[in-house]
């Protein structure tokens, strides 16, 4: 897919502009890019449970770098906004878009269920056979704990680790004695 090669080579683009750019802000926006792009190639990827977790962990991963960004970098606005910032910022948003509505098209019509048309699929042997395999008291149970159990570890620990971080960063009173 060419899409995908496209998304790659933007988000190369982004971590070099994060590595090589002074001004920190600037580099936490090119961090959370590389994010927003992975998470779009997890939904090319047909993995939207993955990239809705990549959104989650890249929005609170934001956060705590932002908090951390403007207590160290103070950077003010002042006079007119150039305008090739605003171009690039115009065509960026133009292009998320387009991303976004080519998924969009790629999905079938609400209400149609994916997993009856394809009889392989994953979910069709959960169903089926779930019950038999792993001797669980019920099929969502088999699923989360058995047939899916180190992605939902996975998960579970990124999102645990994700609000540590952010709660560790944004609290009100430091933890070190003065004097």
């Amino acid at each position: 897919m060419l899409i995908l090669y496209v998304l790659m080579l933007f988000m190369i683009i982004a971590a070099v502009i994060a590595v090589e750019t002074r001004n920190l802000l600037s580099a936490v926006i090119c961090v959370g890019s590389i994010g927003f792009v992975g998470s779009l190639m997890f939904l090319f990827l047909c993995a939207p449970d993955i990239a809705i977790t990549q959104i989650v962990v890249e929005v609170l991963g934001l956060i705590i770098l932002i908090r951390a960004t403007i207590s160290r970098d103070l950077t003010f606005i002042s006079g007119d906004k150039e305008f090739f910032g605003v171009v690039v910022s115009i065509v960026l948003i133009a292009v998320i878009f387009l991303a976004g509505m080519k998924v969009l098209d790629t999905l079938p019509a609400f209400g149609t269920a994916i997993f009856t048309q394809v009889p392989d699929a994953a979910s069709q042997v959960y169903l089926s056979e779930g019950l038999q395999r792993t001797g669980a008291a019920n099929i969502v149970t088999s699923v989360i704990l058995d047939f899916r159990a180190y992605d939902t570890l996975g998960e579970a620990t990124v999102l645990f680790t994700s609000i540590l971080g952010a709660s560790a960063i944004l609290r009100k009173k430091s933890r070190r004695r003065l004097g």
